[in-house]
């Protein structure tokens, strides 16, 4: 495979994560949301090999965030050991479809807390770190309505989303193309790479799928030398 050609972005197309970090934390209401933002974000200049990194995933009972919500929540370190998991009993009880996707049922949930009482935690985990998700607009989407409904305030950081790296990897324009784009999907990326196969919709083992993606995304087309700011979103 080729190297993917990110284009440089201009200095005003750059997102500085690490201003906009300051300036959540001073207008952020006091407490662990104030705190995330106050432990701030690398530079945009920051290389990407020296960026740190966590992959996260999500599992929720639906696709809406404004209804849904979510139910279970993994984190896996890049290049390190150490992962973290969490299970959230949601407000609404679960629909057959979801259960039948995530198979994470009432009585695994039972005895679970609510979200409210484990995002202080996750916050801790995820503070300073880029995140890594594949598909970024759920987990922004979910985790931000999550925040608002807490902490009343939103909660925003950067992404590598590896959905979207594929999506420039193997695009071809109109006239280059014979039969229909290759699928997106978490698991046909990975086959592409001949990663392992793992059984689907568990948010740890997502995470890790989606952390195994990434280095082979790195190691095919993006530059690790590159700023962090061209990667990014």
């Amino acid at each position: 495979m080729a190297k993917l050609l990110m284009k440089n972005k201009s200095k005003a197309g750059i997102q500085d994560w690490q201003v906009m970090f300051a300036e959540w934390a001073e207008e952020a209401p006091e407490g662990p949301l104030k705190r995330y933002y106050q432990a701030g974000m690398i530079a945009p200049q920051t290389a990407l090999q020296d960026t740190p990194l966590l992959a996260l995933d999500l599992e929720t009972t639906g696709l809406d965030p404004s209804q849904d919500e979510i139910i279970s929540l993994g984190l896996k370190t890049i290049r390190c050991q150490g992962a973290q998991y969490w299970m959230a009993k949601p407000e609404r009880s679960l629909n057959a479809e979801s259960v039948t996707i995530h198979e994470i049922t009432h009585s695994e949930l039972a005895e679970a807390p609510r979200l409210h009482a484990i995002l202080d935690e996750i916050l801790v985990a995820l503070s300073h770190q880029v995140i890594v998700v594949h598909c970024v607009a759920i987990e922004r989407q979910f985790l931000l309505e999550a925040s608002m409904k807490i902490y009343g305030y939103p909660l925003y950081f950067p992404m590598l989303d590896t959905m979207d790296i594929e999506r420039q990897a193997t695009f071809k324009p109109w006239w280059k193309r014979f039969g229909r784009q290759p699928s997106l999907r978490l698991d046909a990326c990975r086959q592409r790479y001949k990663l392992p196969r793992y059984k689907a919709h568990h948010a740890l083992t997502d995470a890790l799928s989606s952390a195994e993606l990434l280095q082979a995304q790195i190691s095919y087309h993006m530059d690790p030398s590159a700023d962090i700011s061209n990667y990014w979103v």
